[in-house]
């Protein structure tokens, strides 16, 4: 454990514990790990919704998107072959950053102690 205060944004984007920045976050390529295996630190609230998928959509069709469109114009080739070659580039693109905003959006969430509120915990 470090002395210092640990980014959730560099933690996350490394797949590192929010708590000690030295265990992984997951336990497979977008599945959660149950605890952390360096201090322990249980992940079982792990609740990032639909907030990483929404980023991704975001930096995806603002930066690739655009780029797939200009091959389309600019080589006037068939149809197919720009979902050959973009469909592939588009797919991986989204998987690999699900995975880092999945990180970060965890290791914020553990920082901020924000966790989903639920009828019971608002008053009457």
């Amino acid at each position: 454990m470090t002395d210092t205060p640990l980014s959730p944004v560099t933690t996350g984007l490394r797949g590192r514990c929010p708590v000690c920045g030295e265990g992984t976050l997951f336990s497979g390529f977008l599945a959660f790990a149950s605890k952390c295996e360096a201090c322990g630190a249980s992940f079982e609230m792990e609740d990032a919704g639909d907030g990483p998928a929404i980023f991704v959509i975001f930096i995806v069709g603002i930066f690739i998107i655009p780029m797939a469109l200009a091959f389309q114009l600019v080589t006037d080739a068939p149809i197919w072959i720009t979902f050959i070659i973009w469909g592939p580039i588009i797919t991986l693109a989204c998987l690999f950053l699900l995975r880092l905003m999945r990180g970060v959006m965890f290791n914020l969430q553990c920082k901020n102690k924000a966790r989903e509120v639920r009828s019971k915990d608002i008053s009457s």
